[in-house]
Formats: structure tokens, C-alpha cells, sequence
């Protein structure tokens, strides 16, 4: 038996959506993307959607939003609390313009943010807490929109990890200022390469769209708060008004999405199912701390942490799956506090203990948008001789 990391959620709607896309002969970004991000942001209930080329774009253009905003914009040097666990690009962009980050432990049973460690590391220089749900798992957002509420933070959710997932009935990626999702392949939702950005404020959500396209003014709302529009039209066409990029995604990638997410809750109910008898077969064992659920998770995998008090070397774990033929990897991207590119940022670390237990004693095992309660099964088959 296999029991891959991910697997693809398309089916005939979809290469049907690619076909109808390439019939037109229309491909860069257009009416599908337009379609596609005004009906994601109508399931997660916000405003605006803004639709770039990846997860991590969204991240950047997101981040570079906030400074250029009008009122109380952040500025380089600012301190922003990060967790240490996270994918790379939640915290380049940080560091690209120029911001000081706060690394901040994890509780080790949730993988989110160890909610005391996190107000302690508040301070009257913290202007951004980024809030990440890891692997599906909402954070504790009654105890953050209160901190950030209290001091006066911007709340920056990355829910790149955890469409879907729900905190007291409300989906993350819904509680920041700004918000940003990934539907990249093994997410819950894929557009083959593909990212989101939303947000409940209008200003925000042109400087979006204009970061997104070279900084221009071209696809501004007609009120857009971010510029006057001049008479000329010939010019106006081609007017740069912010340092932007180019992170367009597709009007493939629309048309998929729009397909996708008709799917989105019927994939997040098999999740859970999987999820229920990881949970069962798994959570009295000894041997492995497993991802406590906050709220409803999405489950984007089934986390294994080995039990720091028992003598298991994890590199016979390791070996063990991959002889089975059951592929695993680090949790999401580790603790970036132990790869090569923190010596490129300007951080300081309030403490980074569970993180590390997580690095070095932690791996994932995919989870998937249909049954694999056999697979479960096989898996708990084989560590069981561990």
C-alpha cells in the first residue's frame, strides 16, 4: 500500500473549465478571476477577494498594503510578532520591507501560538501580530482580536494552511484587517498554482488590486479611495501610482477555482471523517503528541510529534514509513529560526522550546479530500512495531 503526502482534487468539471477557457482564447486574468473572487468572498462572507498567482504573493501584496494605506501605515522598523513555525514566505515578506520580527514559541499539543507566551511578547512597539493556523487548526482568535483589540495591533492572518477551519462558528481567514489563503496543489482547494487575499476594507482592497498589477490604476473601483482619476484617458491607462508587482494569476486558475469551490465543503466533510479515526487510533498513544483541535479543523494533515520523554529516534521512525511506503515531511516549514535565511532578518526570540521539539521530533502525514481510514489503519499498522 501507498499512503501519499497529497492528491489532486480535480475531476471533469474541471478539465472541462481549462477547455472552456482555452475556447475562448482569453488567458490572462479576466472575467473567471473576476467570477472566481467575488464568490469566494461571498462563502467566507467578506467584502473583497483579491486573487494573485500563488499563497505567497498574496502574502507580499498584503503585507506591502499596509504601507501604503493612508491612516497609521506600518513602517520599516516596526515590530511585528511572528510565531516560529510557519511556511518561509509568511515572514519574507516581513523582512523584504523592512519590519523587525518578534518570534514567539508554539504550544506544542496545538502547533499555533502559545497564547501566554504571545501576551507576554506584546509590547508598546508591537504594531502587527501575524495570527498563522497551522495545518488546518484555527488559533485561539477570542484571546488574539482581544490582545490586538486592547493595544491597538493590526491583526494579519496568513490561513494559507486552513481554509475552511472554523473558530466559534466564524471562518479563519476572516478575522484580519487583511487575510490571505493559498490554492496551491495539496491544499484544500486547487487551482494548480493560486493564492487570495481578503478583507472587509475598501481601501485596502484597491491597494490590493493595484500591488497585484504593476501599481497601476487600471481595474480601480470608479470611487477608489487610492488615487484621483484624471481626465485624460490615453495616460490614465497607464498610470503607476504604487511600486507594485506582477502577480496576476490566470483566467485558468479563476475558472478552476470556481469549480473547486463548489467542492470545498463536501472535501472539508471527508477530512474530518479521516481525521476522526486518526484521532482515535492515535490519541491515547503514548509515544506521539497529536494536533489538539481549536474550533473545527480543517485538517490539512495529521501531525506527529515524537514524545520528547521517551527514547524514540526519530530518524528510525522516519525510516520505518518510508520503507512502508507511507510519505511524511517536517511540519509545514519547521522552525525558520533553524534555517539558513534567518541571518538575513532583523528578529529577536522571546523563546522557541516547543518549536524546536516540533522541528526535531515532529513530521506530518498527508491528509486527503476522500477516504483513507485504510490507510489510517496501514499507518497505524506500522508504527505500532515502532
Amino acid at each position: 500500500m501507498r499512503f501519499e503526502l497529497s492528491s489532486s482534487t480535480w475531476g471533469e468539471e474541471e478539465k472541462k473549465a481549462i477547455r472552456e477557457v482555452i475556447d475562448s482564447d482569453m488567458y490572462t486574468m479576466g472575467e473567471k478571476v473576476r467570477e472566481f473572487e467575488e464568490k469566494f468572498a461571498r462563502h467566507f462572507g467578506m467584502r473583497y477577494a483579491v486573487m494573485t498567482n500563488s499563497g505567497s504573493s498574496a502574502n507580499l501584496i498584503a503585507v506591502a498594503s499596509l504601507f501604503y494605506k493612508k491612516e497609521n501605515p506600518l513602517k520599516r522598523g516596526d515590530e511585528v510578532i511572528v510565531p516560529c513555525i510557519s511556511w518561509a514566505t509568511t515572514f519574507h515578506p516581513l523582512h523584504q520591507y523592512g519590519l523587525k520580527l518578534k518570534f514567539v514559541d508554539i504550544d506544542l499539543h496545538t502547533l499555533n501560538y502559545d497564547i501566554e507566551e504571545l501576551k507576554r511578547a506584546v509590547t508598546e512597539q508591537t504594531r502587527m501580530i501575524v495570527a498563522v493556523s497551522i495545518l488546518g487548526n484555527p488559533c485561539q482568535f477570542d484571546e488574539i482580536t482581544k490582545l490586538c483589540s486592547e493595544n491597538n495591533i493590526i491583526l494579519f492572518e496568513d490561513n494559507c494552511e486552513s481554509m475552511g477551519a472554523r473558530f466559534n462558528g466564524r471562518y479563519t481567514g476572516t478575522f484580519g484587517l487583511v487575510n490571505t489563503f493559498s490554492t496551491f496543489f495539496s491544499h484544500h482547494i486547487s487551482t494548480m498554482e493560486g493564492g487570495l487575499a481578503l478583507t472587509n476594507d475598501k481601501e485596502i482592497y484597491n491597494l490590493l488590486k493595484s500591488l497585484r498589477n504593476h501599481g497601476w490604476t487600471r481595474g480601480q473601483d470608479e470611487d477608489s479611495p487610492i488615487f484621483e482619476r484624471k481626465d485624460d484617458d490615453f495616460f490614465e491607462a497607464y498610470r503607476f501610482i504604487l511600486p507594485g508587482y506582477n502577480v496576476r494569476p490566470g483566467e485558468i486558475h479563476g475558472a478552476i477555482g470556481i469549480r473547486q469551490l463548489d467542492k470545498l465543503e463536501h472535501f472539508l466533510q471527508i477530512r474530518r471523517k479521516n481525521a476522526e479515526h486518526f484521532v482515535n487510533l492515535f490519541q491515547d498513544d503514548e509515544r506521539f503528541i497529536i494536533q489538539r483541535e481549536v474550533g473545527e479543523s480543517s485538517w490539512f494533515s495529521f501531525t506527529m510529534v515524537i514524545n520528547p520523554e521517551l527514547d524514540i529516534d526519530r530518524k528510525r521512525v522516519l525510516k520505518k514509513l518510508k520503507d512502508a511506503n507511507i510519505e511524511h515531511r517536517i511540519i509545514t516549514g519547521g522552525n525558520i529560526l533553524r534555517n539558513d535565511v534567518v541571518k538575513y532578518y532583523d528578529y529577536v526570540v522571546t523563546k522557541s522550546v516547543n518549536a524546536d521539539i516540533a522541528h526535531y521530533n515532529g513530521f506530518f502525514i498527508g491528509n486527503h479530500p476522500y477516504d483513507v481510514r485504510d490507510k489510517i489503519d496501514y499507518l497505524h499498522d506500522v508504527l505500532k512495531k515502532i
